[in-house]
């Protein structure tokens, strides 16, 4: 018998999405433009792989117990690869600042990741109880915006390092990051709003859900 069968393939696909996180997370710190340019390609590629593990799992009912466990830790790991690193990173003296926000706050460290403990601690709740509280299109979006704003600010780090090493100066250099860093601001700003607000719409279904089974 085959160990990897196709139905097993979205799980496979998660499991390699994990194993790139802590690979993310150790380039980030390399303060190099090839590890940072890797990690930012791990990262596009773990990106990737979730929509297809979970477009397959759909599209040809290959969803399991397992995957239904294991494919939120990976999503949840990458957050914290990225995040981690970008809060030291940009605390550093010698970071480049982000535009407007200058560092990344500690708060918004705490609100990323407190919602997704509180996101998971009701979900277990609920489960206790039969009841199933299913992701919505806050919560969908709230991811885009999270992995659009790591992508470019993985981009950010990275060629902050390439500028360093190559000396990049004039004009092309300035308006380039002008533009990055106002894609950036742009970027943290809507995944902060957004994950805020998927967490409030989230609590609103909880409570509604509760009155309905009470």
């Amino acid at each position: 018998m085959a160990v990897l069968h196709r139905s097993t393939l979205p799980n496979a696909i998660t499991v390699a999405r994990m194993v790139m996180a802590p690979a993310v997370f150790l380039l980030m710190f390399e303060p190099e433009f090839t590890p940072r340019l890797i990690a930012f390609w791990l990262f596009v590629v773990a990106g990737v792989s979730d929509l297809v593990d979970g477009n397959l799992a759909r599209k040809y009912g290959w969803i399991s117990d397992f995957g239904k466990l294991v494919d939120p830790i990976a999503d949840k790991l990458l957050l914290v690869a990225t995040f981690v690193p970008f809060y030291v990173i940009s605390h550093r003296p010698d970071a480049v600042p982000i535009p407007i926000w200058r560092t990344l706050p500690l708060w918004v460290i705490l609100v990323v990741f407190g919602r997704e403990v509180l996101i998971t601690l009701i979900r277990a709740f609920a489960a206790r109880r039969g009841m199933v509280i299913p992701a919505g299109k806050a919560g969908k979006q709230k991811a885009l915006s999270q992995n659009v704003f790591i992508g470019t600010a993985i981009a950010w780090y990275a060629l902050q390092s390439a500028a360093r090493e190559h000396g990049w100066r004039g004009p092309d250099w300035t308006a380039w990051q002008v533009f990055h860093g106002t894609v950036l601001v742009l970027t943290l700003t809507l995944a902060v709003a957004l994950t805020i607000y998927s967490l409030v719409v989230y609590l609103w279904g909880w409570r509604s859900l509760v009155r309905q089974v009470a």
